[in-house]
């Protein structure tokens, strides 16, 4: 693979991961679709693409297990709900620094040790977080933030789960799978809510099977081509992306608190992971 298809999936793949934030807040702003019909129609059509990847590239049938579709769930279930009411800017940003503070912390509990600048860094991101959702005028809703919280933790677990266990798009495909009767549940407790609308179901279909599916298959197609210092900086673009795309396609305004609370997250994250790679 050359260098200028390597950058350009590697874009691809990072537009498809913001595009998640885009698509949930503009089913669930603009349509009537309910939150957790958008995450089951998400996780079904999902699990269908990445089963349909791992069968045409012959690596087998989806594995992975219980306990990461959990973890999965509670990802997807979190990020549904939160975007009832974050900007997608916001929920993206709040995401990306809970899953990063949640790899840094285990590896901190697990003995990894950081030097000044990485203390410094990861000191940063967390009061970015914190500021992000103390009460005030340009705070985004606390119930949200917190759900998105979770949300990230969820998917560090995930990750954490998932290093090492083979073939990664077969065990996120057997995941996805695992993960569709969890939502099942969920939408069959809030069956009394639910609403369905053709526009939200295209927008939920396209978060699974293209930016969730087609995006974890291009992520693991080019992963193997980037250093680990490139993998874990080239995501910082996501949550910018989202924000730019909600500034464009949701007409969300950007506050001084988040350029603030992006700066300290995104920076001191960068911090971290460039110092801990090397």
């Amino acid at each position: 693979m050359t260098t200028v298809r390597t950058t350009l999936l590697t874009a691809v793949t990072m537009v498809a991961f913001a595009g998640n934030s885009l698509l949930c807040r503009l089913a669930l702003r603009n349509t009537r679709i309910d939150a957790a019909s958008f995450t089951l129609i998400r996780i079904v059509s999902g699990a269908v693409a990445l089963l349909l990847i791992v069968r045409l590239r012959g690596s087998g049938e989806g594995r992975g297990n219980w306990h990461s579709a959990l973890a999965l769930f509670a990802y997807a279930a979190g990020f549904s709900f939160a975007y009832l009411s974050l900007p997608a800017g916001t929920g993206a940003l709040l995401l990306f620094g809970a899953v990063q503070a949640t790899m840094i912390l285990y590896g901190l509990r697990s003995g990894e040790r950081l030097r000044l600048p990485q203390g410094i860094g990861l000191t940063a991101a967390l009061v970015g977080l914190v500021g992000l959702m103390l009460p005030g005028v340009a705070a985004p809703p606390l119930i949200g933030s917190l759900l998105m919280t979770v949300a990230g933790v969820s998917w560090g677990v995930y990750s954490l789960r998932g290093r090492g266990s083979g073939d990664p798009a077969a065990v996120t495909a057997g995941n996805f799978l695992r993960a569709v009767p969890f939502v099942a549940a969920l939408s069959l407790v809030l069956l009394p809510a639910a609403r369905l609308d053709a526009m939200g179901v295209i927008y939920a279909i396209s978060s699974g099977a293209l930016a969730s599916g087609c995006g974890y298959a291009l992520w693991y197609t080019v992963l193997p081509r980037l250093t680990a210092t490139g993998a874990a900086t080239v995501q910082l673009s996501v949550p910018v992306i989202a924000a730019a795309g909600g500034v464009l396609f949701l007409a969300e305004p950007v506050t001084l608190r988040l350029l603030v609370a992006s700066a300290a997250i995104l920076g001191g994250i960068a911090l971290v992971v460039t110092g801990r790679v090397r």
